[in-house]
């Protein structure tokens, strides 16, 4: 260091020379030094830089022109801006005079010693490098992986910034994506199915416990009615009877604070129809109780008698589900009420009400307008409606209980003819396009039924335009109706 400073003449003199240093010589006789290393560093710099304004650039003009998610827009931007970095980097060791074939045995070394003391960092970089191609997981995506939940926020090229369910943030290692299992759910298909379990107590009507969860289910406006909700009877618990409720959601973020609500709406079926919860409990059972008694006795001066032991069942006691609180029958109790499904098994009344639901409407509501599409019958449970035209200003009939409504729309396949609103208080049963489906082939005779009254309203038929030729029958118009019932809902 004296010689330095006694050639140079002084520290400024120095650090000039000590900037000017050949480090190395390159292929060409040309020198590399410090001031070409900074400047690389500086330009590699800036090239990373445009290469993130240019990948912004796209994300946020040309790529928000078209439908893509919000993830495939991150992962596109990502990836572009990396490779115009890695580009401009390229390019700038080019016009420094650097031969890119001379680097072969440098980058050999590097990858020895990034084999060797910055594994994880190089297995991170290849993994992000992984999931921004392959994209199993995007921006916006939920994700469950080594027990952590959350949203994906970002992906980099070494990390993932996932934010949990309570707004925090996790930066988790590329590396976990690849080698963990990784639950996505929202992988192609953001509809997923959820399972709220339910217990009840011993001797409780199922078919009754199968209405209110049903009940629940329907008045959640997140519960996706198609596919429709299911209830399934798991087992005989130990103290209750284990149902199970199956829903399915399209925004699985919103999962725990929508089972939270759902079980808030179960709870309150439950207790209109005097379900009870019941609780984990033991029985005693004592062979003898006249010894204990004795026992108590010779123990004490005082007198125990046998009434002074009781020995309870405190088994959990079945509701007495005829008595309703609301005041209001149970749907299979209605669907009784109707003379078709009035023979209908205990199977086959809780199969339908699986494939419907009750719906209860003041007088004077507006049930579906004339030129709507027909996508839902109704079976009239209590009270009447009135059909009219909204064209004419024209009452065409009234429909009272046990009759249906609805299901000229729905299964001739047109838009509805008529408007229909509530004269009173009315109670109906509800079926949709899928649904129908499943109860017209569980249930032919129903078919029979729909296809016999349909039959009897030819000129209504006729003046729709959708009669193919004059029938002159009316059996030949049943079987028409019937074959056309058959090819809309291929049964």
């Amino acid at each position: 260091m004296e010689w330095l400073l006694q050639e140079g003449q002084g520290v400024p003199e120095f650090f000039r020379n000590l900037y000017k240093a050949k480090l190395f010589e390159l292929d060409d006789g040309k020198f590399f030094t410090l001031d070409l290393l900074i400047q690389l560093i500086f330009y590699a710099v800036i090239a990373y830089i445009v290469g993130s304004l240019i990948g912004r650039l796209i994300r946020n003009t040309i790529l928000s022109r078209f439908k893509i998610d919000r993830g495939t827009k991150e992962a596109i931007s990502s990836v572009v801006g990396y490779l115009i970095a890695g580009v401009g980097f390229l390019i700038v060791l080019t016009s420094a005079g650097i031969d890119l074939s001379s680097l072969t045995v440098v980058a050999g070394v590097l990858g020895v010693g990034i084999g060797f003391g910055l594994q994880n960092i190089a297995s991170n970089f290849i993994s992000g490098i992984a999931i921004l191609f392959e994209q199993p997981l995007k921006v916006g995506d939920l994700v469950e992986v080594d027990g952590l939940r959350g949203i994906v926020e970002k992906i980099s090229i070494r990390s993932t910034v996932v934010r949990t369910l309570d707004n925090v943030f996790v930066i988790v290692p590329n590396q976990k994506f690849i080698e963990n299992n990784v639950v996505n759910w929202s992988y192609r298909d953001k509809k997923c199915r959820v399972h709220v379990p339910v217990g009840v107590a011993y001797g409780t009507d199922t078919t009754l416990v199968t209405e209110a969860l049903l009940a629940a289910s329907r008045r959640h406006p997140r519960v996706l009615q198609q596919p429709s909700p299911k209830v399934w009877f798991k087992e005989f618990g130990d103290s209750s009877l284990n149902f199970e409720l199956l829903v399915w959601v399209d925004d699985p973020p919103s999962i725990p604070q929508f089972k939270s609500d759902l079980n808030f709406s179960i709870e309150n079926e439950l207790n209109l129809r005097d379900i009870n919860i019941p609780f984990p409990q033991r029985d005693l059972h004592l062979k003898n109780p006249e010894d204990l008694i004795q026992i108590f006795q010779g123990a004490g001066n005082s007198k125990v008698s046998d009434s002074d032991i009781s020995i309870e069942d405190s088994t959990a006691k079945a509701p007495d589900t005829a008595s309703k609180s609301s005041g209001t029958q149970s749907l299979r109790d209605l669907l009784r009420q109707i003379s078709y499904f009035q023979n209908c098994t205990p199977r086959q009344i809780r199969e339908l009400i699986e494939q419907g639901f009750r719906q209860m409407l003041p007088a004077e509501q507006i049930i579906c307008r004339e030129g709507d599409p027909g996508n839902s019958f109704y079976v009239i449970l209590s009270g009447s409606v009135e059909i009219y035209s909204e064209k004419l200003n024209k009452h065409i009939v009234n429909r009272h209980a046990g009759e249906f409504i609805g299901e000229m729309a729905l299964l001739m396949g047109i838009p509805r003819s008529a408007s229909i609103r509530t004269n009173e208080q009315t109670t109906l049963f509800v079926v949709d396009h899928t649904n129908l489906q499943r109860l017209l082939s569980n249930h032919p005779q129903l078919a029979d039924q729909i296809s016999a009254e349909l039959a009897t309203r030819s000129e209504s038929l006729e003046s729709m335009g959708i009669l193919p030729e004059k029938i002159d029958s009316e059996q030949g118009m049943f079987q028409w109706i019937r074959g056309r019932i058959n090819t809309l809902f291929e049964i």
